[in-house]
């Protein structure tokens, strides 16, 4: 697929991407036989994702992550909801980054510095720095770690690390998919990434070539097609919306953060979360200890 092609989607009204999305879950639910499932966070997207779903299949079950550090107002919502399996991680939020470290900037840049933390290969290191030739492929690689944030890579105060989403959630959703067979729907948006986009061009919505397949129906939604099928359908959504956030992930995540505005006019994720939610604003940023990493950064919180 082109890049053009995807913009021209986007730019659809919402109607004609309710049937592509509904065109898409036919086609991944008839592929597996209905052995399928909807990873439900309780945020908005996954919300519209299991309405449009159980508007076809409404004996779909949803799966939530219960990491144990998502909004109360989450938490709280996902219980209204029927037919949902909690899932509870292994090993907790602290022990992840006792042994890794913190999921700061991007997953993309915390692999890169925790690699070159990692690594003996000064090749690799200048690689990850500055960008280059790759020997294998003989293309330019560009550099993954921003010029701004070269000095993490000597900062040894805080270990640094992609790992987080892997044993909170990935690990978990992995052993319920080898137990019952089933394969997700998943409500993510090529807008949230280049990384969504790019798997978008290649594979589509629905990722049969996948080492793990998956379907992605929502891809071509923008974040205005969202709310209005929410408010056109009358579909209740979590309160925490209602309150100033527009993401309602892991409350103690930073990937992204650094970006988010933070003036007179606008606060970041963590400074609304210390008027909101004072008790938990304290554990994450002094008992899980984010706040020495906001500061390194240089966010506000």
């Amino acid at each position: 697929m082109q890049s053009w092609s995807l913009k021209q989607k986007q730019s659809l009204p919402l109607e004609a991407k309710v049937i592509l999305s509904k065109k898409r879950i036919k086609e991944w639910y008839e592929a597996f036989d209905g052995n399928v499932y909807v990873s439900f966070s309780g945020g908005k997207d996954s919300t519209v994702l299991l309405h449009l779903v159980r508007s076809i299949y409404p004996e779909v079950q949803a799966v939530f992550m219960d990491t144990g550090l998502e909004f109360p107002e989450i938490r709280s919502f996902v219980k209204t909801i029927d037919n949902v399996v909690w899932l509870k991680p292994k090993i907790p939020f602290t022990k992840v980054i006792e042994k890794y470290g913190y999921p700061v900037l991007s997953k993309k840049v915390a692999m890169a510095i925790s690699r070159y933390r990692n690594t003996k290969s000064e090749f690799q290191k200048e690689l990850r720095m500055f960008g280059g030739q790759n020997p294998t492929s003989k293309k330019y690689q560009a550099p993954t770690i921003p010029k701004k944030f070269h000095t993490l890579t000597k900062e040894n105060k805080f270990k640094i690390s992609e790992r987080c989403c892997d044993y909170l959630k990935k690990n978990p959703i992995k052993v319920f998919e080898k137990e019952t067979k089933k394969v997700p729907f998943i409500g993510t948006m090529t807008i949230e990434s280049v990384m969504r986009k790019e798997q978008y061009i290649k594979y589509g919505c629905n990722s049969f070539e996948l080492q793990h397949p998956q379907s992605k129906p929502l891809s071509i939604w923008l974040e205005k097609d969202i709310w209005q099928y929410l408010k056109l359908n009358k579909i209740p959504y979590s309160k925490i919306y209602d309150m100033g956030y527009d993401r309602t992930g892991c409350v103690f995540c930073m990937f992204g953060v650094h970006l988010e505005k933070s003036d007179l006019f606008e606060k970041n994720r963590f400074e609304k979360m210390k008027l909101t939610h004072p008790k938990l604003y304290d554990y994450c940023i002094n008992n899980l200890g984010l706040g020495k990493v906001l500061t390194t950064i240089g966010v506000n919180y």
